[in-house]
């Protein structure tokens, strides 16, 4: 397996960047692009070029496209997909939480060309950082679709899992370091998840030498979002339901929230041993976390992650936010961790 070359505590942020004006309306998820045709595509080259700047100047060490060529984290990718109609939607409860309308399985689902490749390829030839990645997981695609084909939850991810293990390999061949699977859905869906949720997500990066990731979070900083985490109680112990197995499986980090959450720290002792991308900066709020409140949860995760294995990150993307705070965030999670990381090496 393909290692990130040695850097104690390295950072990186867990998915999206806010997008430029002239691309999408700001702090907007989901935003129409505002450009088409051979300007899009341009557009978008651009957005990940200030988004690359944005994460190199803030001194992050693993760095990712920003999410700039994708409208949405996971129908972008289900757009380049046969045997599903965007035109027939219906409207879906999505994770359990809020109503979305959604495209429809008519047929048989497969990926005729690639959907990411020459964006990464494009971010490869932009820096000579490490790069990351991120796909939508089988689990969280199946919940952001209605099935009129398969009628079963679990063969469609099944599908949904080689498609995205064709994808996987076209990206460790452009150059990609670590590839991410987003699955929100893990914090949902227990049963699934430990009968068959982690099984095909293993299917999905079969074969690769690259390191990979899975991201569970509790989502964007949307009101739907922060509805449902008051409704949690005291202790959000979502994750106490799906480490175990996650730390026996063939995923490489596992990628967790962690700052201003209700989480409790000590659930990252049932991974000791895996590598963990711990959330450090809350993407829920406005406001921009000290370099000593990012110390702090990195102190705390220290008590149950070895150092060598503890990834600073964000807790979820952050395009809802504006581009100055965003940017005032990243520096945080830098400054903070320089601070762990000198306490470390002293």
């Amino acid at each position: 397996m393909k290692t990130i070359k040695k850097i104690l505590l390295p950072t990186s942020t867990a998915g999206s960047l806010p997008k430029p004006s002239w691309l999408a309306t700001p702090e907007t998820l989901w935003s129409d692009w505002k450009l088409h045709g051979q300007e899009l595509i341009e557009g978008k080259h651009d957005a990940l070029r200030v988004a690359l700047q944005e994460q190199v100047n803030s001194g992050l060490d693993i760095v990712s496209d920003g999410e700039q060529t994708r409208q949405h984290f996971v129908t972008t990718f289900i757009e380049y997909l046969t045997g599903v109609d965007f035109e027939n939607r219906k409207v879906v409860k999505i994770r359990d939480r809020y109503d979305a309308s959604v495209p429809t399985v008519v047929g048989p689902v497969s990926r005729e060309k690639s959907v990411f490749v020459e964006d990464a390829k494009f971010l490869r030839q932009q820096t000579k950082q490490p790069i990351k990645w991120a796909l939508p997981g089988p689990m969280t695609m199946i919940d952001t679709l209605y099935d009129d084909y398969y009628k079963s939850r679990e063969t469609l991810a099944w599908e949904f899992a080689k498609i995205l293990n064709q994808e996987a390999k076209e990206l460790e061949a452009a150059g990609v370091d670590i590839i991410q699977f987003d699955e929100p859905a893990f914090n949902v869906f227990f049963d699934d998840v430990n009968e068959w949720g982690i099984a095909s997500l293993e299917r999905a990066i079969e074969g690769l030498k690259c390191e990979t990731a899975v991201h569970i979070c509790y989502g964007y900083g949307i009101k739907a979002n922060t509805d449902w985490k008051k409704t949690l109680g005291s202790q959000w112990r979502q994750y106490e339901q799906i480490l175990p197995k996650l730390k026996n499986s063939d995923i490489d980090i596992i990628s967790l929230e962690c700052h201003n959450s209700r989480v409790p720290v000590d659930l990252l002792e049932l991974i000791r041993g895996k590598k963990v991308m711990v959330g450090v900066i809350d993407v829920a709020t406005n406001t921009i976390e000290t370099p000593e409140e990012v110390a702090n949860t990195l102190r705390e995760a220290l008590k149950y992650v070895d150092a060598d294995k503890l990834y600073p990150c964000t807790n979820c993307g952050m395009a809802p936010l504006s581009r100055e705070v965003a940017r005032g965030k990243l520096q945080a999670l830098s400054a903070g961790t320089a601070i762990v990381r000198k306490e470390l090496t002293n």
